[in-house]
């Protein structure tokens, strides 16, 4: 028997080292000593093999305009959705194609083998739904795209704003979208929530809604969305993105939020590099870090990933794509510094996000032949070191390649 491509050698996440075969696609065999022929074969030579890292939220149609049509000085959350308003209406398609196709090969290159990118419906020209519609076919084969549907005006605020939502969702587009908190009542926020889950409960759609981004612990619209996403029978298809006023509400409220948001089976997607730097700008000092209960939700059984959110966009002026940046910042300011801990926010760029966007990856036989093999040992060497990706391996074909990162030090006392 013959594979078509055989990783060698590799150490899986629980420590168990074992040879994968990958054929038409797909994973064969996990196990020790693989004695087939392949075309292709990698010598892991224990190193970590992992599924592959998976961005759960990203805003493609901006990425990479950072200084277009100029820099945010505040670094306001509000100053870079008014930047953006500015750049939607003189960027062209092509335009952002370009840098949509750029930002996938620098993911894909450290590992990044899905994306689930936000598109603004709310572009007078459509020019933000039709690129990246096409990004997602060219990239097809490679690296999954998938998107939703995201009025950044609001879903009501917005003229037209619903409208463009089905619009865009007639168009191809994934997932439903929107943003709540960015309505102009509470009460329209609600009800955008409602509008929302409508939609997707009579199409048979996902929602992933930008929820509660705010200091305000008054901005509750996480609650409506977990009663919505019961009442519509969403369970397990339904996220909450930021949740940043879950770090200003009170213990009291948040006993009861959490174990509502477990019971509707939503997910939750905090971003730890953008919260952090667009959240609590009004506060003196002590300074709000912005990240929601990341530990409290695990705990409650939440499934919960990390994204990346932006890249040299309107919003934020640095980000590489790598999710180990990512979930090495989530660590940090979630405290969470446990063994156990440390693996699990390993988990939240690879396992977690595989869940919440429906994708079969996993090494376990049958699942996509798709994965990654780092320069470390293990999952916590992982997030310390931010590694080479030394093979990126998508869907039984390598896509991308790097050498180890070598560098010489003289010795101590030596000539």
């Amino acid at each position: 028997m013959s594979f078509d491509l055989i990783v060698r050698g590799g150490v899986l996440a629980d420590g168990r080292q074992a040879d994968i075969a990958i054929a038409k696609g797909r994973i064969s065999a996990v196990e020790p000593g693989i004695t087939a022929e392949a075309g292709t074969v990698i010598d892991a030579a224990g190193k970590l093999v992992s599924p592959p890292f998976i961005d759960a939220h990203f805003h493609m149609d901006s990425a990479l305009s950072y200084g277009r049509p100029r820099v945010n000085a505040s670094g306001t959350l509000l100053e870079g959705i008014a930047l953006w308003g500015e750049l939607k209406r003189i960027q062209t398609r092509e335009d952002i194609i370009a840098r949509a196709l750029k930002y996938c090969r620098e993911a894909m290159g450290r590992g990044v083998l899905a994306i689930r990118s936000h598109v603004d419906v709310t572009d007078p020209a459509f020019h933000t739904v039709e690129a990246l519609l096409e990004v997602r076919d060219r990239i097809k084969g490679m690296m999954d795209l998938q998107l939703v549907a995201f009025p950044q005006d609001g879903w009501f605020r917005a003229p037209g704003g619903s409208a463009q939502v089905i619009r865009a969702l007639d168009a191809g587009v994934d997932v439903v979208g929107g943003i709540p908190h960015f309505e102009r009542t509470m009460a329209d926020g609600a009800e955008a929530v409602r509008a929302a889950c409508r939609l997707a409960a009579e199409r048979g759609l996902m929602v992933d809604l930008h929820c509660d981004e705010s200091d305000d612990p008054l901005s509750r619209h996480i609650e409506t969305l977990a009663a919505e996403t019961l009442a519509h029978g969403l369970q397990g298809r339904v996220a909450g993105s930021h949740l940043t006023s879950m770090h200003s509400m009170d213990n009291y409220y948040v006993s009861k939020l959490i174990p509502l948001i477990a019971e509707a089976g939503v997910a939750a997607i905090p971003n730890p590099l953008i919260n952090i730097t667009l959240q609590g700008r009004s506060d003196t000092y002590p300074k709000r870090r912005g990240m929601t209960r990341v530990p409290e939700l695990l705990a409650a059984g939440v499934t919960v990933a990390f994204g990346q959110d932006c890249v040299k966009d309107p919003w934020y002026p640095l980000g590489s794509g790598d999710m180990l940046d990512v979930a090495h910042m989530g660590l940090h300011v979630g405290l969470m510094t446990s063994p156990t801990a440390m693996r699990s926010c390993f988990d939240m760029v690879t396992a977690a996000p595989a869940r919440i966007l429906g994708l079969e990856f996993g090494l376990h036989p049958g699942a996509r032949g798709s994965l990654v093999v780092l320069d470390c040992a293990d999952p916590i060497e992982a997030l310390r070191l931010r590694p080479a990706r030394l093979a990126v391996i998508s869907d039984g074909t390598v896509v991308a390649q790097s050498e180890p990162m070598q560098t010489t030090v003289r010795p101590f006392g030596g000539p």
